[in-house]
């Protein structure tokens, strides 16, 4: 089936010698994997290797088989060329961060329209903004909601965050968060991308990147943290 949608990508993958497999997260159909067939070839190629940057924005045409094999694109566009993530090495450190969490909590290849739309404008949003120190935290807790365990607010006064059920609670148990780092979580919680004041000091970023690890982790199975992190961690240290 050919298909015309948008499309995030995730990771590109050196096949052999010039060619490249590509993961990306499309509106259309969810995650997907094709196959680039003489990617490196010296030959002029329209499919250039920069389309393939982690986290650009693509709009392609592509044969959709659905058979569990590899897809093959026949048309790719840069979508929204980036001003600044692939040049600002605060952005770029973001991008690969961030690419490597999608790489390793989306599985589904079925359609998820409206975490599509979400991740598209906050990758917009960083492109364009210069205060960008909150954005992996706001964007990591936010995507959440879309895979199913968003912190349970309902009881959101409780001293205690309970990891493993994502709930707040009045009395500790083992996997609960400090009532420090229940604040912290409990002040993050609300923010969105344009609220541009440095709510937090560089140990409480850290902490709070700790914190999201951790409940990623509690709640995807196999979940591997990024090699990327402690990039992440130097370039906001």
């Amino acid at each position: 089936m050919l298909v015309k949608t948008k499309a995030i990508v995730i990771s590109s993958l050196r096949y052999q010698e010039k060619s490249l497999i590509v993961k990306c997260f499309t509106a259309s159909d969810g995650l997907k994997s094709y196959y680039v067939r003489d990617a490196f070839s010296s030959r002029k190629s329209t499919q250039k290797t920069v389309y393939f940057r982690p986290l650009n924005i693509l709009e392609i045409e592509a044969t959709h088989k659905n058979n569990g094999r590899l897809e093959y694109f026949k048309e790719v566009r840069l979508a929204h060329p980036y001003f600044s993530i692939n040049t600002n090495i605060v952005k770029t450190a973001i991008a690969l961060f961030m690419a490597e969490m999608l790489h390793h909590c989306i599985k589904e290849e079925e359609q998820n329209q409206n975490l599509y739309e979400y991740l598209e404008t906050a990758l917009l949003w960083l492109d364009t903004h210069n205060e960008v120190t909150n954005f992996h935290l706001i964007v990591l807790l936010e995507i959440t909601k879309f895979l199913g365990f968003y912190p349970e607010s309902n009881n959101s006064g409780g001293a205690f965050f309970e990891m493993s059920e994502g709930v707040f609670v009045a009395y500790p148990t083992i996997s609960c968060l400090s009532e420090k780092e229940t604040s912290l979580l409990r002040t993050l919680m609300p923010l969105k991308l344009d609220d541009t004041a440095k709510m937090f000091h560089v140990s409480e970023r850290q902490l709070l990147l700790k914190i999201l690890m951790d409940y990623y982790a509690l709640h995807l199975d196999g979940f591997v943290r990024p090699k990327s992190l402690d990039v992440l961690r130097e370039v906001f240290s």
